[in-house]
């Protein structure tokens, strides 16, 4: 039976060094066509967010342009992200493990990795940015559609319009947030940003930071010999 974390593709390659497949060729291109969607979005909802910031509209062609991409960015970050979902989402439940190494953050911040439980193919960590990128997704996405006025404005009211509009910028605040978190985590442990462009780790580099993930595809190799 494979392991909750274990996904297609996932596999160890003897050799000096031992070499560990993280991520496929199509889950890495997933990745970064929602990683760019997820910008474009940031940078043109800040362009129509405040007047200071309205100089970012010409990055799309002006105002225009940009009031009429915005939505369909969006439209391409859920269906993007809803193929990393589909990729991810089982590896991301949560696990006992999960909890305590969320109770030594502190060890986690220190560098004092030896003092963590092992953890899967991602950490609590990792774990939290995935279910809140979900959720904040989700709350775009829906917060969008009420105030789309080119297709959907006959669906709600203004007073509705008004309330999308508040809930649509406080998730955008928000996942912009987790982004930053995600973006310097990844810079932060060093291998992890060449994973997802190469889609392999080095064997010292998956029992370093992700030993039951690594323990559980030897032991799925020595069953299949």
């Amino acid at each position: 039976m494979t392991a909750y974390d274990v996904e297609r593709g996932d596999a160890i390659h003897p050799g000096k060094p031992v070499t560990v497949d993280r991520y496929t060729g199509g889950a890495r291109i997933n990745h970064w066509i929602t990683a760019t969607s997820l910008v474009l979005l940031a940078l043109s909802g800040l362009a129509l967010f405040h007047p200071s910031l309205f100089f970012l509209t010409g990055l799309f062609g002006g105002g225009q342009w940009t009031r009429t991409i915005h939505p369909w960015i969006g439209v391409v970050l859920f269906f993007s992200f809803t193929g990393l979902f589909i990729r991810f989402w089982r590896a991301n439940l949560w696990k006992a493990e999960d909890g305590t190494w969320l109770a030594r953050l502190k060890d986690v911040l220190t560098g004092h990795e030896e003092r963590l439980p092992e953890v899967g193919k991602y950490n609590a960590g990792q774990k939290a940015v995935f279910w809140g990128m979900s959720l904040l997704i989700l709350i775009l996405i829906a917060s969008g559609f009420v105030i789309w006025d080119q297709y959907f404005a006959a669906y709600s009211t203004i007073d509705q319009k008004r309330i999308a509009v508040l809930i649509h910028a406080i998730a955008a605040v928000t996942i912009i947030c987790v982004w930053i978190v995600h973006v310097y985590a990844a810079i932060w442990v060093r291998g992890t940003i060449s994973a997802m462009t190469r889609g392999r780790v080095t064997g010292g580099w998956a029992w370093r930071h992700h030993r039951k993930w690594l323990r559980e595809l030897v032991g799925g190799k020595e069953r299949r010999s």
